[in-house]
């Protein structure tokens, strides 16, 4: 036992395979994690929960509590942007539970723990990058279990993956951060999820199980950057569809500005909008990745945005964990 740092990248997610009530599974995520930006959090144990915020104390309370020891010290080290797009509450709360079990000497089991810390109910995407990194599939939920309502708090399991593919390392992952609004969560997200499931065309889940499996998969298997690139454009346009008039379009405000300007960056390819934004994303290769940072900042200015733009390769492995008196595991 003693001082324990994790860190841990953020995710971008690209949609989700399914949104119909009318077909047999709900959700099935479609994402990657990323090796930045990063969160970093340091625990160690302590008789109490001692945390400088509220959200730390919160999740490091729920910690505590499903790992049953007695109490732990917090810090945030560093922190991802809140409600962007890039995963921050899940990777938050495992950060704090990898952290707290490995201070007290135990294994963490992340995907056990998940639900019980809140994350991992509709897509497992967090989880799974938590877990390994790399891009990510999951088999999302029966449609008998998360219907318009979804179950009650930790009354569910984290969707299983049925897909991870390493891309390659000259791969690059352009992220747009406008200053805007946050996007939805808590209650505010479920509504609009429950609005969204309940007049979903079931249509455009069949046309994106033909675009995962004839399209993406392969891609991502063969390491074709174009052919991805244009996979996940096609995914987050199909998913933006289920959306539109929960957001005030295929892509929120002011998303979708950015994402029409990018598209038009002949070194990019895969624009999107991250979950509900306003973290736009796109791919390119190291060689480019100078020339699409440019682009970036440009479509920022002449949007009159503020903001921040990152170039992040895909995460090979998981959650990293460095012991005060261990190598790193």
């Amino acid at each position: 036992m003693g001082q324990v740092t994790v860190s841990a990248g953020a995710r971008l997610h690209f949609g989700f395979q399914n949104l119909s009530l009318a077909r047999r599974r709900l959700y099935g995520g479609i994402g990657v994690g990323l090796e930045r930006p990063r969160v970093t959090v340091t625990a160690e144990p302590a008789p109490t929960v001692e945390a400088p915020d509220s959200l730390l104390e919160e999740y490091a309370r729920r910690a505590v509590d499903v790992l049953h020891v007695p109490g732990v010290e917090v810090a945030l080290e560093e922190r991802l942007p809140r409600h962007v797009g890039l995963g921050s509450g899940t990777q938050l709360a495992l950060t704090v539970l990898a952290a707290t079990a490995r201070a007290h000497g135990l294994e963490p089991r992340v995907r056990e723990l998940a639900p019980a810390m809140g994350r991992g109910g509709r897509s497992g995407i967090g989880v799974a990058t938590f877990e390994d990194g790399g891009f990510v599939v999951d088999a999302g939920h029966p449609t008998s279990r998360f219907t318009t309502e979804p179950p009650a708090e930790g009354d569910w399991t984290v969707p299983p993956v049925v897909a991870r593919h390493r891309l390659p390392d000259d791969w690059r992952f352009l992220v747009v951060v406008p200053d805007a609004d946050p996007g939805r969560s808590g209650e505010n997200e479920d509504a609009s999820m429950r609005a969204v499931v309940e007049r979903a065309d079931p249509a455009v889940a069949d046309e994106l199980a033909g675009v995962v499996t004839r399209k993406l998969l392969p891609a991502a298997a063969e390491g074709r950057l174009e052919a991805f690139g244009e996979a996940i454009a096609e995914i987050g346009h199909k998913n933006g569809a289920w959306y539109a008039d929960a957001q005030g379009g295929v892509f929120r405000p002011p998303a979708g500005e950015l994402v029409a300007t990018l598209e038009d960056c002949p070194v990019l390819t895969g624009v999107g909008q991250s979950s509900w934004g306003p973290v736009v994303y796109g791919l390119t290769d190291a060689a480019h990745a100078t020339e699409a940072r440019a682009a970036a900042e440009d479509a920022l200015v002449d949007g009159g945005f503020g903001g921040e733009v990152v170039l992040s390769a895909a995460a090979t492995a998981g959650a990293r964990v460095d012991l005060e008196t261990a190598e790193r595991s």
